[in-house]
């Protein structure tokens, strides 16, 4: 069984958490303490966690950066920080996605498949992309629309490349911007708003109205992927 250790000192959340991802098939620790959270990730081996950043003892972001300091395990924090800031930082430390308290239930689980079905997928199936229309392979630098074949500049390819790789989580427009132009110019924002519009402009059935290249605001981009 799929085990997830949910990293919160707020009982509420606890109650509330255990029973849905229990009910979703998923067997669930509890840590309320970042003490704890690096004890259980460390002798339970769960499969993901669920990490809120406001814990007693210490910063949730110091406790991502121990785990990561062993571990790859998917990791999704779960605040009631909205500073882009903090999201950004979290993810740039290394967090597969980030949810923000209130959230929807519907919303998390969502994340957590997404989340448990990259960290299980294979090398040469995260070789591919099939989705909403779009089909990439990286093996063949083959890319299609609806059938279609598109030729995409290098730049543009890197980039879609850099999502598919990473397809479901939200990569952050430094990571983006060191990747594609290099780590002079993870400032330059501008270079990746004109980027990311050509790309859409041959991927999406609408650009104005994207449904697989999609924005949060203020922190990156995420390729979207069919549940």
């Amino acid at each position: 069984m799929t085990r997830v250790l949910v990293v919160d000192d707020e009982i509420p959340i606890q109650r509330f958490l255990k029973p849905a991802l229990t009910a979703a098939g998923y067997e669930v620790l509890i840590a309320d303490t970042g003490r704890e959270a690096l004890r259980l990730v460390a002798t339970s081996a769960p499969d993901l966690v669920v990490l809120d950043l406001g814990l007693p003892d210490r910063d949730g972001k110091d406790v991502l950066v121990d785990i990561r300091a062993f571990s790859q395990i998917p990791i999704i924090i779960l605040s009631a920080r909205d500073r882009e800031t903090e999201k950004i930082a979290a993810l740039d430390l290394g967090a597969d996605d980030y949810v923000e308290k209130p959230f929807a239930i519907g919303e998390l689980m969502a994340r957590v498949r997404t989340a448990l079905r990259h960290a299980g997928t294979g090398r040469d199936e995260a070789m591919r992309f099939d989705s909403g229309g779009l089909c990439v392979d990286l093996h063949r630098r083959l890319v299609s629309r609806d059938g279609q074949s598109l030729k995409l500049t290098p730049k543009e390819y890197t980039l879609l490349a850099l999502l598919v790789q990473h397809a479901g989580r939200v990569i952050t427009h430094r990571q983006i911007l060191s990747t594609v132009w290099g780590p002079a110019h993870v400032d330059d924002a501008q270079y990746l708003r004109v980027l990311i519009s050509q790309l859409r402009n041959k991927i999406e059935a609408d650009p104005a109205i994207p449904k697989l290249l999609l924005t949060e605001p203020g922190v990156g981009y995420r390729l979207w992927v069919d549940d």
